[in-house]
Order: C-alpha cells, then sequence, then structure tokens
C-alpha cells in the first residue's frame, strides 16, 4: 500500500507523463474502437510524431497474418508501396540542393540511354519533359500498369520484374498522353525514370543512394529498406501479411519486382514512416527552404512534388498513400505526421477516418 502511495506521488509530480498517458489512451480507444466496428481490416497500425505536443506513439491491433492468426505488433514493418514516392522526391530535391541536378532541367541527358531511346522512339520530346514534370506526374507520359497489368502479375505472382521491362511496357501500351505539363496522369514509370536520374547523377544503385541522400542512419530509421534490394537490419522483425480480396492477393505470396523501383518498394514501420514525413518537413532532410517550400507546393491535381496536397479535419495535410492501406501526412498547422496502415486493402477507407479522428484531438490540445 506504501509503494502504491509513493507511486500515485511520484506521477502527480511529473503532469507532462500525465498528459501523454491520457492522450495516449485517448488515441487507443479511436483505434480500437474502428477494429472492433471493423474486425475486416485485418489489423490497423498507426504512428503519431507530435513534437511540440511532446507525443511519439506507436500502436497496433488485430493480425499480422490472417491464417496463423499471430497478433500484429506495432514495430513490425509493411510495404509502403507508393508512400515510396515521397522518399524518391526527397532524394531528388537533396541532389537539387547540392546541385547535382536541376529539377528544370530535361530529363534526355539525366534518365539512361536506353530509356531515352525507348522515349524518343515512342514520340516523347525529351527536350519538353523536366524533372519537376515527372515528380509532378505532369510529364505526359503513359504508365506500365495500365491495361492487363494486375490480372497478369495475379496470373504470374512469382514473376520476376526489372525496371527496364516496366519501362519497355509503358512505351509498348500507348505513345505521350499529352504534352508536358499540361496534364496530370499519376504514373508510377515517372518514378522509375527518377531513380534513373538519382543513379546517373550519384554513381550508385538508387536504394543505396536514397538511404544515402536521406541519411536514413542519422535520422534512426532503421526498419527502412527497399525489399529485395536492400537487406533488412538485424533485430527488424518479418513484414506483416497484407491482402486485397479482388484477386485475392496476400503479399507474401507475390514476388515484390512488380511494385518495387521507385514507384513502390520501400518497407517500413508506421514509426518509420511517420518520423520520416516529420523530419522532412521540420528541414531536417532538405535543408534549402525554397526547395522544401517546393516539395509541397501545388502543380495540378492537387499533387505536389511526390505529395498530394488534402484538408483533413479542416486542416492542410500533406499526404501520400501506399497501393496496400498505406497512408502518411503532415499537419503544418499542428506540427504533426501521423502514419496509418490498414492491412486489409479493401478497407483502406479506414485509414484515413481514423487519421481524422486523431487530428480532431490533436487539434484541442
Amino acid at each position: 500500500m506504501k509503494n502504491r502511495i509513493l507511486w500515485i506521488l511520484a506521477l502527480a509530480s511529473c503532469p507532462g507523463l500525465l498528459y501523454a498517458q491520457d492522450i495516449e489512451k485517448r488515441l487507443q480507444h479511436i483505434v480500437d474502437s474502428f477494429y472492433q466496428a471493423f474486425p475486416q481490416t485485418t489489423g490497423i497500425m498507426i504512428h503519431v510524431a507530435s513534437p511540440d505536443k511532446k507525443i511519439s506513439w506507436s500502436y497496433a491491433t488485430g493480425y499480422s497474418d490472417k491464417a496463423t492468426r499471430q497478433q500484429l505488433t506495432a514495430d513490425q514493418p509493411v510495404l509502403i508501396a507508393s508512400n515510396t514516392k515521397t522518399y524518391v522526391a526527397a532524394a531528388i530535391l537533396k541532389l537539387a540542393e547540392l546541385r547535382k541536378i536541376d529539377i528544370n532541367n530535361a530529363i534526355g541527358p539525366v534518365i539512361s540511354e536506353r530509356s531515352g531511346v525507348l522515349l524518343q522512339n515512342d514520340g516523347y520530346d525529351l527536350n519538353a519533359i523536366k524533372i519537376k514534370h515527372l515528380l509532378s506526374h505532369t510529364s505526359g507520359i503513359s504508365d506500365y500498369t495500365e491495361g492487363d497489368y494486375f490480372d497478369f502479375v495475379n496470373a504470374h505472382r512469382k514473376y520476376r520484374w526489372t525496371r527496364n521491362e516496366q519501362i519497355e511496357r509503358t512505351v509498348a501500351i500507348t505513345g505521350p498522353l499529352a504534352q508536358p505539363g499540361d496534364t496530370f496522369k499519376y504514373a508510377d514509370v515517372n518514378y522509375l525514370l527518377l531513380t534513373e536520374i538519382i543513379e546517373k547523377a550519384t554513381q550508385k544503385p538508387f536504394y543505396t543512394a536514397i538511404r544515402d541522400l536521406l541519411d536514413y542512419k542519422g535520422l534512426h530509421l532503421n526498419s527502412t529498406w527497399f525489399v529485395d534490394l536492400e537487406k533488412k537490419l538485424a533485430g527488424v522483425k518479418e513484414l506483416a501479411h497484407q491482402y486485397w480480396d479482388r484477386y485475392p492477393w496476400d503479399s507474401y505470396e507475390l514476388d515484390p519486382s512488380w511494385d518495387l523501383y521507385g514507384g513502390g518498394g520501400i518497407a517500413a514501420t508506421a514509426g518509420d514512416l511517420a518520423v520520416f514525413f516529420q523530419e522532412l518537413f521540420e528541414g531536417a532532410i532538405v535543408h534549402d527552404k525554397e526547395l522544401l517550400e517546393l516539395m509541397h507546393t501545388e502543380v495540378l491535381n492537387g499533387y505536389c512534388l511526390g505529395l498530394k496536397k488534402l484538408t483533413v479535419a479542416d486542416l492542410t495535410a500533406y499526404y501520400h498513400g501506399g497501393f496496400w492501406g498505406t497512408d502518411a501526412a503532415y499537419f503544418p498547422a499542428i506540427n504533426s505526421s501521423i502514419s496509418v496502415f490498414i492491412l486489409q486493402k479493401d478497407e483502406r477507407d479506414k485509414g484515413g477516418a481514423i487519421c481524422k479522428e486523431v487530428v480532431a484531438v490533436l487539434k484541442q490540445l
């Protein structure tokens, strides 16, 4: 009894600790309530990074594997798919900061010779397409994911794609969709070409260059890597399973090369993804304020450079999502970043709903 009284008195002398515990309980209640209402989500993972409010909170509920009913933990990584694009864009802007490239320059001299020939022969003007057009999906280039791509992936689940093959598929499908800068068309091929630019500028494999440019080590992004291209660090847990009922798919059944070379490819924990967003917007990666502002300046259709501008709970958010149901956003008004992973892609809208409720709580603090 005496020890319990001393413990209570100790807590009373640390109001910040009590405050943090209370907030975390409120946030956990939000997530638990969603999972109880929608158990078909399979698993929900979240991280909230809000340094001004002294919050760095990870949580998970549900299962990491439907078959074994293994309990999901907050420190498990997942495939973040198109969230990878924000990392690629940040690496390109870091190269611009280092004066290795200029995003207003044409792509012709800075992509691979092989890709240049393919695109030119398909009718693309490589002098008109600028690096910034790739970043903002306004290049007018069609995408390899069009047509029967997903049906082919489904029928050949262990097929090993190469980046070159996906770029070849792009030009095989159709010619130019629009003049550069005129039309927004979200296309993974833009980011495959950006990884070629990274390689040419650094003389390193793009995944190694991105790791170095973004300083994973310095930012303690120890659970972030390109699957199959890099080895995960010792001690990092195995990937959680991710699901899509359309075919149906379990992420473990697919060779990750179908979404690997810059349009997707990174695996990370919810904590690492939210911290990356927070550090990026706080200027810890791209230090040049003008370049960083350019990254979150809308170009067309709400898309900026590797980010999309949204409104969530009446606040401006800079966001990106990923195919499997991974979402991350930074909210400048409250200097906070939130990542939410829904392991069942078919239920990914629950991630946005959870984020909205979490933001509502943070706004009150």
